[in-house]
């Protein structure tokens, strides 16, 4: 059973940087793509980055491109998210997400296993 576990979130200031990462305590297996989604308080979840099974390829957030920097170790079984040039809409709490798909990154609904979150606050 896949069990995602984030870490890394906490109080940071406008510019600062961060690193969230994200294990898979179940040590299940490694073919699954992995993404990022954060959700602030009254939106909907929004789509932040995604990694394919073997880490070829990378997708974004247009709001993030150039500043967030998705990777993953799969000896690991971890999926990371680094992110730079923080501003205080990026506050959201951050959720790690993983399942067996190959299109769709962006799309919640594809995923078919969920971390808690970790919550990201950027102060102004």
């Amino acid at each position: 059973q896949v069990q995602l576990v984030e870490s890394g979130g906490r109080l940071v200031q406008t510019g600062g940087s961060l690193r969230l990462s994200c294990a898979d305590a179940g040590r299940t297996r490694t073919t699954y793509a992995m993404g990022w989604f954060r959700q602030a308080p009254g939106k909907e979840r929004e789509f932040v980055a995604a990694i394919n099974w073997f880490g070829g390829s990378t997708y974004y957030a247009d709001s993030v491109k150039g500043r967030f920097t998705i990777s993953r170790t799969n000896t690991k079984n971890t999926v990371s998210l680094q992110m730079n040039s923080l501003k205080p809409e990026d506050t959201a709490v951050y959720y790690c997400a993983a399942s067996d798909i190959y299109s769709d990154y962006d799309r919640a609904s594809r995923y078919d296993y969920w971390g808690q979150g970790t919550q990201v606050t950027v102060s102004s």
